[in-house]
C-alpha cells in the first residue's frame, strides 16, 4: 500500500518533497485538485465535499495513510473527516493533517512572544492554529492570525516572481511587524514559494516556520510509533503524480517549481 499526499493545487508539492526526501523508499500518490482550486474562499461545507472526494479517490488507488498537505483542508474538513467519514468508510486508514505537528512546533519556539498565522481566508476564519496554540500554551498563548486571500490565486498564475509581490505581501505582513510578532508561521503550503522573500520583510528578529520540514520530520516520527502501518507500506520507492486540471502541461509547469525537480502528471476526474 501507499502513502497519498493530497492538496488543492500545487503548494502541498513542497510538503511532498520534504517528506520524499526524508522517507524516500516509500511509494507515494500525490493528488492536486487544480480544477478546482484554490479551496480557501468556499464555504465549509464545498470544502469538506471536496477532500471527501480526493481522499476516497486516493484509497481507491490502494493508499493507507494520506497526507492533507493543504492547511485549508486541515482547517475545513480534518476533524469532521476522521469522526465521521473515516470510521464509517475506512476504519482501518489514516487521514492526517498538517497543522498540529506546525502549531505545536511553534509554541516549542515560543518564549514570551507573539505568534503570527498568514493563511487562506478559510484557514484563518476556522481559528484551527489559535485553538492548537493555546492547547500547548495555555493563557501564555498570544498569536495574531491575517487572513491573506490573494496570494494563492497569484502564486498559482506564476506570479511570485513578479516585483508586485512584495508590495502585496508588505501590506499583509505589516500588522504583524506592527505588533512584534516573534514567530511567523505560513499557514498555506503554497507561501513555502515565498519563504525567503517573508523572510527579508520580516527582518532577522522573526522565526519563519519551515512547514514542510516539520511535517516530514512529524510523519517520520509518526510511522516510528505505528509500525503496523509502516508495515503495510509499499517500499519500491514508487511516485504517482495526478491532478484534476485539464491543462496538464500547465500543472506538470508549476509543480516542477514547488517540487524541485520535473513533474509528469496524469489527468484524473474525482467525481
Amino acid at each position: 500500500m501507499k502513502i497519498g499526499i493530497f492538496d488543492s493545487g500545487f503548494g502541498g508539492l513542497s510538503i511532498f518533497r520534504a517528506i520524499k526526501d526524508k522517507l524516500p523508499d516509500f511509494d507515494y500518490v500525490y493528488l492536486g485538485d487544480s480544477a478546482r482550486a484554490p479551496y480557501g474562499n468556499n464555504s465549509h461545507e464545498v470544502i469538506y465535499q471536496y477532500v471527501v472526494e480526493a481522499v476516497n479517490y486516493l484509497f481507491k488507488q490502494d493508499c493507507k495513510l494520506i497526507i492533507l498537505a493543504c492547511n485549508t483542508a486541515s482547517a475545513q474538513a480534518l476533524r469532521r473527516l476522521q469522526q465521521e467519514w473515516l470510521s464509517n468508510n475506512y476504519p482501518d486508514r489514516k487521514v492526517l493533517g498538517v497543522i498540529r505537528p506546525i502549531a505545536e512546533a511553534a509554541a516549542k519556539l515560543n518564549g514570551s512572544g507573539k505568534i503570527g498565522v498568514i493563511g487562506t481566508r478559510a484557514t484563518i476564519k476556522a481559528g484551527v492554529y489559535t485553538k492548537e496554540i493555546e492547547k500547548e500554551l495555555g493563557d501564555k498563548a498570544d498569536i495574531l492570525e491575517k487572513s491573506c486571500p490573494v496570494l494563492v490565486p497569484l502564486i498559482e498564475e506564476g506570479f511570485h516572481k513578479r516585483p508586485e509581490m512584495k508590495k502585496i505581501l508588505r501590506y499583509y505582513l505589516r500588522p504583524l511587524k506592527e505588533k512584534n510578532v516573534k514567530i511567523l508561521i505560513n499557514g498555506c503550503t503554497h507561501y513555502q514559494l515565498l519563504h525567503h522573500m517573508i523572510e527579508r520583510i520580516m527582518g532577522k528578529n522573526v522565526s519563519i516556520l519551515d512547514s514542510a520540514v516539520v511535517v516530514s520530520d512529524s510523519l517520520a516520527d509518526y510511522l516510528k510509533r505505528h509500525p503496523e502501518i509502516e508495515n503495510d507500506l509499499k517500499k519500491e520507492g514508487q511516485t504517482r503524480f495526478l491532478t484534476t486540471d485539464d491543462d496538464v502541461d500547465r500543472f506538470n509547469r508549476l509543480a516542477s517549481q514547488f517540487f524541485g525537480q520535473p513533474v509528469k502528471a496524469n489527468q484524473v476526474s474525482l467525481s
